[in-house]
């Protein structure tokens, strides 16, 4: 749990640059125990320095070493990458939810962007089901009578998610009204991934939804990925930015 943790803090202070102790304990609702020994854990890293009342991130510069590894998941990377875009979609997303969805959310950046408008949405009831782990690890956030259904799995560093086996047994359990999911690449040869396991698991989710929306810039079309997992015509409706927007 500390490893998960001391990612979601550098992800916490990448938008942020600095925070104070007290804000970190808050904010991740743990003893200040707890947040020194987290704190200590990044800066032996190198990933943070310690500052007058709180933490910074180390600034970068030339190549990194492999005590960096941690700093250079590629969804930090990719996290702050078309903000704009993916908040445009995830704003007219927002509006393709009803009181009483069961929706699939995946791991993707795109998605999370999704993921935050939903943190002060005011639904009587939704559940949500996702494999992110910063969705699952902000859903103390969420409105008290939202509903979470964490799928297992083993963890996937790079797409920070958990995949695999496990987590496609607990989809065959469940109905999802509304799937929101990304890809890397839309084309005409269909829309498609680089991760073969995460290939799987969106295929499983698209075959047991109801309804299926596909959340993607503009930088994605005319692109393919290494494993395809859907024709375009399969989803009910592609969500991208400004009038491109429609459906399928």
């Amino acid at each position: 749990m500390r490893s998960l943790r001391t990612f979601a803090i550098t992800d916490y202070l990448k938008g942020r640059k600095y925070c104070s102790i007290d804000e970190l304990r808050e904010h991740f609702n743990v003893s200040p125990a707890t947040i020194y020994r987290d704190i200590a854990a990044l800066v032996s890293k190198d990933i943070v320095r310690r500052v007058s009342g709180g933490v910074a991130l180390e600034e970068r510069t030339g190549q990194m070493d492999s005590r960096d590894h941690f700093m250079s998941s590629p969804y930090l990377e990719r996290i702050d990458r078309n903000c704009e875009p993916k908040r445009a979609i995830a704003a007219t997303a927002l509006t393709r939810i009803m009181d009483g969805d069961i929706v699939f959310l995946d791991s993707s950046t795109t998605v999370s962007y999704l993921a935050d408008k939903l943190l002060s949405s005011s639904f009587s009831s939704l559940t949500i089901v996702t494999n992110s782990v910063t969705a699952i690890q902000n859903f103390r956030k969420y409105p008290p009578q939202y509903v979470l259904i964490s799928l297992g799995g083993y963890y996937d560093f790079q797409l920070n998610a958990f995949l695999g086996e496990s987590a496609i047994r607990e989809l065959e359990r469940l109905s999802i009204t509304k799937a929101f999911i990304s890809a890397f690449g839309v084309s005409s040869a269909g829309v498609s991934t680089n991760h073969e396991n995460h290939s799987t698991l969106l295929g499983k989710v698209l075959r047991i939804s109801e309804q299926k929306y596909l959340l993607v810039d503009g930088s994605k079309f005319e692109r393919n990925g290494l494993f395809r997992f859907a024709q375009k015509n399969q989803f009910d409706e592609i969500i991208t930015e400004g009038e491109k927007t429609g459906a399928v």
